[in-house]
């Protein structure tokens, strides 16, 4: 099975890969919002330090739940 179909399916099956694909999209919407604001504030340039990081977690444990539904098919 494919990436994209992989990622659908867990999108339909899994409560908690939805609430992580969720996550992800409102980190990545507010990541948008700073990179196009231009010169960021102390505080945010530290917002988008940690919301890149959160992001990225939030990746890992998705991508680390596509490998074992991959296993399990």
């Amino acid at each position: 099975m494919d990436e994209k179909t992989l990622k659908e399916r867990l999108l339909e099956e899994s409560e908690e890969f939805r609430k992580l694909a969720e996550e992800h999209r409102l980190c990545e919407e507010r990541l948008d919002f700073l990179r196009h604001k231009g010169a960021l504030t102390e505080e945010e340039a530290m917002e988008e330090r940690v919301l890149k990081k959160k992001k990225l977690a939030l990746k890992d444990k998705m991508y680390l739940m596509m490998q074992a539904k991959q296993k399990s098919l």
